[in-house]
């Protein structure tokens, strides 16, 4: 068996070496076809602005409270929203600053002039 690797089969391993385990990838993934829904999009985007409960949601993206609440309940279970009871209602809003940064990096890649 040869045992010096050539340069070629050095950089592939280490590109191997360093991605993310395959667990670590599936998440992304699926963390992105969160993400991938327009309506989801757009109610993240308004979480963004201010928090909100379900009914001002509903208002602003023109959508049945019924709609928004099942959109909201894929959120919280992916982690990207969270909502704080407030006497009788609930005040969503993004779950940490790492929702924002992937809202704003995907805006400014998508509004980026191509040539």
């Amino acid at each position: 068996m040869k045992e010096d690797l050539t340069r070629k089969e050095r950089d592939e391993k280490s590109v191997r070496d360093a991605l993310p385990g395959d667990d670590a990838i599936y998440n992304v993934a699926q963390l992105f076809k969160v993400f991938g829904d327009p309506t989801r999009a757009k109610i993240l985007s308004c979480l963004q602005v201010m928090p909100m409960n379900v009914g001002e949601i509903a208002e602003v993206v023109d959508m049945s409270i019924s709609a928004v609440s099942h959109q909201l309940r894929v959120l919280r279970s992916a982690k990207l929203v969270r909502g704080e009871k407030l006497g009788k209602e609930v005040k969503y809003s993004l779950d940490d600053d790492h929702v924002t940064q992937i809202l704003q990096c995907g805006l400014a890649h998508v509004d980026e002039e191509r040539q």
